[in-house]
This record gives structure tokens, C-alpha cells and sequence, in this order.
């Protein structure tokens, strides 16, 4: 899989509660998976030695609880945690919680794309920014 420009691969809420989807993506930079937390349930209290983590709720409601400090996150809102804090995810309430969570360590490596105006655009492509944005993408 790993040899091919595109990897896909299929979330699957509910199967478990720790879906891993590096191995299906090939990813090598970074972790992502997906949390699924079936109403009163929580994860581990744990910490990363390096990684920091960024946690984007799908569906439902979370609880992330850091260092013992509860903070409420609905759909659509993300979080970002250093690496040296404890945290934990809960989903006290009685609807199940989705949650992607993307996970890296080392330094960002910044906008290093290329783009073109179209597909038959020749030459060697300029920064993204440089680029205007196609007129149906810009309403």
C-alpha cells in the first residue's frame, strides 16, 4: 500500500473503541486514529513522552480531562495538548463521541506546496498563496 500515490482508508465507529488508521494510510509522519466512546465511557489517564495531540470531536460531546481539570469540547471543536500533560477523554453523557486523534512529534515543516491555476498548466508551479483560487471555489 505504501507504494501507491493515494491511500483511502474507512473509519469504522463503534467497531472498537481505538481504531489504529496509520496502517491503512501509510502514514509516516504522524499518527491519526479514530476514538469511538460509547455513552459513560473513558480512555486511559496517560501522557506522551514527545508527541503532542490534537483532538477533533466528530460526533457527540467529549470531556477531556488535563491534569485533573475537565474542559467540555462539542462537534466540531478541537483541542491540542503539550506532550508532558496528563489527560484523559470521557464521554459522560448518554450519546456516543467520535474522535479523531492526530498525534506528531518533531517541527513543522510549514507550507511546502506547489500549485497550478489548472490541470494543463506547464512549468514547475508557484507557492499556493500565489495562486488564485478557481472562481466557482471562491463564493
Amino acid at each position: 500500500m505504501a507504494d501507491s500515490a493515494i491511500q483511502t482508508a474507512s473509519l469504522a465507529p463503534g467497531e472498537d473503541i481505538f481504531q489504529r488508521l496509520v496502517p491503512n494510510l501509510g502514514v509516516t509522519s504522524f499518527g491519526v486514529n479514530l476514538l469511538t466512546l460509547e455513552p459513560g465511557r473513558r480512555m486511559r489517564v496517560h501522557k506522551h513522552r514527545r508527541q503532542e495531540e490534537v483532538y477533533l470531536v466528530l460526533e457527540g460531546e467529549l470531556t477531556l480531562i488535563v491534569e485533573e481539570e475537565p474542559h467540555r469540547l462539542g462537534r466540531w471543536e478541537l483541542a491540542r495538548l503539550a506532550p508532558e500533560q496528563r489527560r484523559q477523554l470521557t464521554n459522560p453523557t448518554s450519546e456516543r463521541t467520535l474522535v479523531l486523534a492526530i498525534g506528531g512529534y518533531g517541527e513543522h515543516q510549514g507550507r511546502d506546496g506547489i500549485a497550478w491555476t489548472e490541470w494543463d498548466e506547464g512549468g514547475e508551479g508557484r507557492p499556493p498563496q500565489e495562486v488564485p483560487l478557481p472562481d466557482d471555489a471562491a463564493r
